[in-house]
């Protein structure tokens, strides 16, 4: 797992450094700590060897069209990701048919991408983008995944799918393990395929 240490510097948990070699990461947004999406993150991270940061972790604060948040975590954290990782999972729960609060700023900030950090931007073309989401019922339409599709093709990146749980009684069954099991083989096929 990522987490800050001083404005602009992230640490690995397993070791001091962010892996060199290009790896998987987990991107998780949730107002609730230790819920539903937590678990389901830890259990896809465990499942998979995969890296994590939770944007709860960060000073990440809204796009500004006057760039006056530069001094934030956002470009800092950008590079550190599009430099040591291919893949990216947002994972986030479902809050009024949407992504969360959190997942939508650091989605808005995307445009620093495209203005102030656009080296960043363009190095996000080929590599990958896949979603998750959680909440307690199975209603999700399947224009939930448009943000992730269409920002993946926008910035050239290739939508591998999103997959939602419906998590009962704050637990993950042994459906919704099988359906992690079945998301982690389907992106390691689609992205060692290159």
């Amino acid at each position: 797992m990522l987490a800050k240490t001083n404005r602009g510097r992230i640490r690995s948990d397993k070791k001091q450094n962010i892996k060199q070699n290009l790896r998987k990461l987990i991107i998780s947004g949730s107002s609730r700590k230790g819920g539903n999406t937590y678990k389901m993150v830890r259990t896809l991270q465990d499942k998979s060897d995969w890296d994590h940061i939770d944007l709860n972790s960060f000073d990440i604060s809204y796009y500004d069209y006057e760039h006056k948040n530069m001094e934030d975590d956002y470009i800092p954290l950008m590079r550190q990701i599009v430099k040591n990782y291919d893949t990216v999972i947002f994972a986030t729960p479902v809050y009024w048919y949407s992504m969360s609060g959190v997942m939508k700023v650091f989605f808005d900030r995307l445009s620093d991408l495209l203005t102030i950090e656009e080296e960043s931007g363009r190095a996000l073309k080929g590599k990958y983008m896949g979603a998750l989401s959680c909440s307690e019922g199975n209603n999700l339409g399947e224009q939930f995944w448009l943000p992730f599709s269409e920002t993946a093709k926008y910035l050239g990146m290739k939508f591998t799918g999103g997959l939602h749980l419906q998590i009962k009684d704050e637990e993950l069954n042994e459906q919704n393990i099988s359906e992690l099991h079945n998301f982690i083989d389907n992106i390691n096929l689609r992205t060692e395929t290159r």
